[in-house]
């Protein structure tokens, strides 16, 4: 069975109250992609690694991808852990006009269309059609209508460049902000009534545009259940039966639950029991890698290293140096950002990981405590760790250790649809 197959076979197992889950890895950090693998191993399921639109574009993104190079990047890492291929499913994430703001609709919309053409050449199966930003000839916010027709415009195209197998969607028009609030606002939660009215007008729009074979592959809903995160605060969710028994009446459809990262385990299985089966996680994996390897700059210092690799040094100072990702979400004395820089839930820190000079510093920290780092060590700055070491579960060298870090949180996510 391929990973489509069974993402499709788990949702009507969630669908008849029997468990299931789909993890949504919203990460393109190497490290965090061999964690999604291995805990994907671990658990026996498909592994479902998505980009976001402003990750990975036709013009590279912030990662410096293209939907190709980041399908290849995927696959590769995939081999290396010894993941079967056939069990990877590639997801766009916020497909829409979300880069592209700055221009008119028209301008935007070409661009977008683009974008989603890459992505399905590329050979992305699970397309997240978000058409709800703004652009800057748009009247204030967009109605239902116009949203469905942007992306009955998008799936037009994603059906056409479709060779073989074609995709399988998520619609919807309250989507909450990707990558977390910017400040701790209030929360709407999305009404049983507006489910209902949302789903006929896309169907609607759908079926206008000739899309009736591609509607009968919608399989998500992306609505807002209560949940999310900001610098220093996260919602947690508190069920809403109202939302779940509209869903139940909607054949082959699940919601999809963006912003669950720092939802604890008990809240994830909640979120699964009621039908949101797609849980999508992303900063949460980035900050406990960054937890992981914080934890490893601190054996290397008792290590005492001829060329210590000031490896949080190092990311802080790349991070002000260019603070465009993250001077809207962090304010106050400059303690105060120091502190958000190395430790807020924004997590904006995932926008650097990448930049060479913290790229060198990670490696010089990784090789600075191969081949192995010492029992000892790993007890004192990675307690959850060392219990895998001594069961046997896990071995002792840096890399292994941090990639661990991330998998404990991918574990929570994966037990949630047991």
């Amino acid at each position: 069975m391929n990973a489509l197959d069974e993402f499709v076979a788990q949702l009507e197992r969630n669908r008849r109250g029997q468990g299931g889950v789909a993890v949504s890895v919203c990460s393109a950090h190497p490290l965090v992609l061999r964690a999604a693998f291995r805990s994907a191993l671990r658990h026996d399921t498909f592994a479902l690694i998505e980009s976001t639109s402003n990750q990975v574009d036709q013009y590279g993104g912030y990662t410096g991808m293209k939907p190709a190079d980041f399908a290849a990047l995927v696959r590769k890492i995939a081999v290396e852990e010894g993941f079967p291929a056939e069990r990877v499913l590639l997801g766009g994430d916020h497909l829409g006009p979300n880069t592209w703001r700055q221009f008119g609709s028209e301008k935007a919309m070409q661009e977008t269309l683009e974008l989603v053409r890459s992505y399905v050449q590329a050979g992305y199966r699970k397309i997240h059609l978000d058409a709800s930003f703004v652009c800057s000839d748009d009247a204030g916010p967009l109605s239902d209508e116009i949203v469905a027709r942007r992306c009955a415009q998008m799936a037009q195209v994603a059906e056409a460049a479709a060779s073989g197998t074609k995709p399988i969607y998520v619609v919807g028009t309250e989507v909450p902000i990707p990558g977390g609030t910017q400040v701790d606002e209030g929360m709407h939660v999305t009404s049983p009534a507006d489910v209902e009215r949302t789903l006929g007008i896309f169907r609607e729009t759908f079926l206008a545009h000739g899309l009736s074979d591609a509607w009968s592959r919608v399989v998500g809903l992306v609505i807002q259940p209560g949940v999310e995160f900001g610098d220093a605060r996260v919602h947690d969710y508190q069920p809403t039966p109202a939302l779940t028994a509209v869903i139940d009446r909607q054949p082959g459809l699940a919601y999809e639950a963006h912003s669950t990262d720092y939802q604890s385990g008990c809240n994830l299985a909640r979120l699964a029991q009621n039908h949101f089966f797609i849980l999508k996680v992303g900063p949460w994996l980035t900050y406990a890698l960054r937890e992981g390897l914080f934890s490893l700059e601190c054996i290397e210092r008792e290590l005492k290293p001829s060329n210590p690799s000031r490896f949080r040094e190092t990311l802080a100072g790349v991070m002000k140096a260019d603070p465009k990702y993250w001077e809207k979400y962090y304010s106050g004395s400059a303690n105060e950002v120091d502190y958000k820089i190395a430790f807020s839930y924004s997590d904006r820190a995932r926008y650097y990981l990448g930049h060479k000079d913290v790229v060198d510093s990670l490696n010089s920290l990784l090789e600075n405590l191969s081949p192995e780092v010492p029992d000892g060590l790993i007890s004192q700055y990675l307690p959850l760790q060392y219990q895998a070491v001594r069961e046997g579960r896990l071995g002792k060298h840096p890399m292994d250790l941090a990639v661990d870090r991330v998998s404990n949180v991918l574990d929570l996510y994966f037990a949630a649809g047991k």
